[in-house]
């Protein structure tokens, strides 16, 4: 049976707890940034504010997955994985001028605007990871 060698363990290791830091503070600014309180709406069972977290959640996931695929460096998978986080900021904040009344929509457990703000998310990460290759 062949061995994993060490140092390919370690930087894996290395990688994937970067990559969930990443998305952990991701969705940390992110629900900070966002005008609804995403969490106690979720605790209360609003359906329009889990779908938008969690597109923006997966969206910037697959940039993150991308930028491990495509960087030989440490370094510069970190560093496009934070611009991913920028972009994914910029483009909830485009949604949001586009739709003021999200907001009220979210809080209102509307699905559909969930799923809007949910899919707009997720296509910017798509785009975002694909642009990394």
């Amino acid at each position: 049976m062949p061995q994993l060698p060490l140092d390919q363990f370690y930087l894996y290791l290395k990688h994937l707890l970067s990559g969930l830091v990443m998305v952990a503070a991701f969705a940390a600014v992110y629900v900070r940034v966002t005008p609804f309180h995403e969490l106690p709406l979720i605790r209360r069972g609003c359906t329009a504010a889990a779908l938008s977290l969690a597109g923006a959640i997966a969206g910037f996931s697959l940039t993150v997955a991308s930028s491990i695929l495509h960087n030989d460096h440490y370094l510069m998978f970190i560093v496009w994985g934070t611009l991913a986080a920028v972009v994914q900021m910029a483009a909830y904040l485009l949604i949001e001028r586009s739709l003021p009344e999200m907001k009220v929509a979210i809080e209102a457990n509307n699905i559909a605007m969930g799923a809007l703000m949910g899919t707009v998310s997720l296509v910017v990460g798509v785009i975002n990871a694909a642009c990394l290759s």
